[in-house]
């Protein structure tokens, strides 16, 4: 197996739809990850060759528009994990 240059990788197209018998399932799989993000990863912001002491607001706004869709994706698990042990605790305790 031949690593190549590993301190200037050299990539090439994006991934791909793996070969499957569902490929409905792998469709749908890979809709939901280009609806929770569609943007582009901030290349810019990831420098390993200087050290940086922090990062600008705007540097922020950048990374968090870039997670936007799985802080969106943790509200909503968060959200469930709270509300539905509390509403069977309620259908159980108060069945009126």
């Amino acid at each position: 197996m031949e690593l190549g240059n590993i301190s200037k990788p050299t990539y090439g197209p994006g991934p791909e739809a793996p070969g499957s018998s569902t490929p409905g399932l792998v469709a749908m799989a890979h809709g939901f990850l280009r609806l929770v993000q569609p943007n582009a990863l901030p290349i810019e912001l990831i420098n390993f060759e200087q050290s940086q002491s922090g990062f600008s607001q705007e540097e922020i706004n950048e990374l968090l528009l870039y997670e936007l869709g799985f802080l969106v994706c943790a509200a909503i698990g968060i959200l469930l994990i709270i509300l539905v042990p509390l509403v069977g605790c309620c259908f159980c305790c108060c069945r009126c």
